[in-house]
């Protein structure tokens, strides 16, 4: 535009930053257009350089990403069994107990962590009574390791021990092989999983174990597995994200089962009992969705040169990830508070911060990456409207490479859910990770207090970032 022409006919502006001016602008009929711009890796010099460096190494790191995301999208998740945790994890011995999030020592472990570990050790007959139990874990009688560590999740405190009963699903993906395991969803109320231990919580696991596990494995064995990649596909059509909704796959469970199931259980009125269970529990399938997110992302993990994030889980005090292509290795920050919905009588005020295993599902594409396809759960954990669901997935696809056309979401054209979280991607935008989540009471032994929208603190990405530019030889 020349210096003659630049004032003749009306003006045409394009706004970077705040919104406000765009927004004058538009109300004097000015045609404007809002650019929605940040500054790389939120403004921060040394890690904005050293994405710029990394970019020396796109093809190789493009290689190694296109190898992880088809592992991902070639996984054949099918539920093959149910069986005692040491029998699935010889290493689960006498006095060993596993938990959700990254490491953590008893003395750092949340209210509802510590409540849920004491009822364990009373379950496993480790002591009498919850106060020798605490005792018992404070002085180091027990030992204790993230679930990810044996090849298993489990949900909010994740705790699991040899003699409950785990779900066992193994990807039948070609050279994958790979067995993930993760304990019986033990239905609404007070459970342990929300750090509840009274004699009812331990008298529901213990019916788990003896009776419905049993009748469960059994029912599994006699079908030959049950395929899970097309069931989430069904899903999804029929409003589930797979987290905080799971009712249409839970339904979808119990109609494959129900022939096995009736047949397998001893008494008309042990199969009564298993009917009612899986039919009055909305959240059943929450525990085989994780499994079966775990053995699809195990063999995403340690391929040489790929930023895809392998892992995410909390234990109500630190968060952790993993990168692809830095192995085991967890990055650590301090977990964040869900925002989210009260059940009556509680607020903010009485939450623990967010934990759990369940994270695998949004690490897989599901959950708040799949939001757009549970317009009814935006409500329920607080994202506001069916449209700010669609939002969610949106801004998730930002910070993914791919989507996985197995797993459609018909609210987005059949677009298929977002898949490959990029460390890359979610340092230079800042965006964090959304996770739909329950929110336990920061207390041990009350439980569930409602339900939540949290994120991932960006903390964990920076370091994972420096870690990986490290393996390729780019150093801040």
């Amino acid at each position: 535009m020349t210096k003659s022409t630049l004032f003749e006919g009306a003006p045409r502006v394009l706004n970077i930053g705040l919104e406000g001016f765009a927004a004058e602008l538009a109300a004097r009929g000015v045609a404007v257009s809002q650019l929605d711009w940040r500054p790389p890796a939120g403004g921060r010099p040394d890690l904005a350089d050293l994405l710029a460096r990394l970019a020396a190494h796109d093809k190789r790191i493009a290689k190694a990403n296109a190898e992880g995301l088809r592992r991902m999208l070639a996984a054949e998740p099918v539920l093959l069994d149910v069986v005692p945790a040491g029998k699935a994890m010889p290493g689960l011995k006498d006095r060993v107990l596993l938990h959700a999030g990254p490491p953590i020592a008893w003395k750092r472990m949340c209210g509802p962590m510590q409540g849920a570990v004491a009822g364990a050790i009373v379950f496993e007959g480790w002591a009498p009574d919850l106060a020798q139990a605490t005792r018992l874990a404070a002085s180091g009688g027990v030992k204790f390791h993230p679930n990810h560590h044996f090849g298993a999740v489990g949900p909010m405190t994740g705790i699991t021990t040899r003699s409950m009963p785990v779900m066992v699903v193994e990807n039948r993906a070609k050279g994958a092989g790979n067995r993930s395991y993760c304990m019986i969803n033990e239905g609404l109320g007070k459970v342990m999983r929300f750090g509840a231990n009274d004699a009812s919580v331990l008298e529901r696991i213990g019916w788990l174990r003896d009776e419905f596990g049993p009748a469960l494995g059994a029912a599994l064995r006699a079908m030959g597995g049950l395929e899970l990649s097309p069931l989430v596909a069904r899903g999804l059509a029929m409003g589930d994200e797979m987290h905080q909704r799971n009712v249409a796959c839970s339904a979808l469970v119990l109609r494959a089962l129900a022939p096995h199931l009736a047949k397998s259980c001893r008494s008309p009125e042990a199969a009564a009992r298993a009917f009612a269970f899986i039919g009055g529990n909305e959240q059943f399938f929450l525990n085989i969705g994780m499994a079966m997110g775990k053995s699809v992302m195990d063999p995403v993990r340690d391929i040489e040169g790929c930023s895809l994030v392998a892992a995410m889980c909390r234990n109500g005090t630190d968060f952790g990830v993993r990168v692809s292509g830095t192995g085991d290795r967890w990055f650590i920050a301090p977990v964040e508070m869900p925002q989210g919905m009260y059940f009556p009588g509680y607020s903010e005020k009485d939450a623990n911060p967010d934990m759990g295993d369940s994270t695998i599902m949004e690490t897989v594409g599901l959950g708040a990456f799949a939001m757009a396809a549970a317009p009814a759960v935006a409500g329920f954990v607080g994202a506001g409207s069916a449209s700010d669901a669609v939002a969610y997935t949106r801004a998730m696809a930002g910070i993914t490479i791919a989507r996985n056309a197995k797993w459609a979401i018909p609210a987005l054209d059949m677009e298929g859910v977002p898949a490959g979280i990029d460390v890359r991607l979610v340092v230079e935008s800042g965006v964090q990770p959304a996770i739909n989540t329950g929110i336990a009471h920061r207390k041990p032994g009350v439980g569930q207090v409602g339900a939540g929208i949290a994120r991932a603190p960006l903390a964990c990405f920076e370091q994972g970032l420096e870690a990986f530019a490290a393996t390729l030889g780019v150093r801040k």
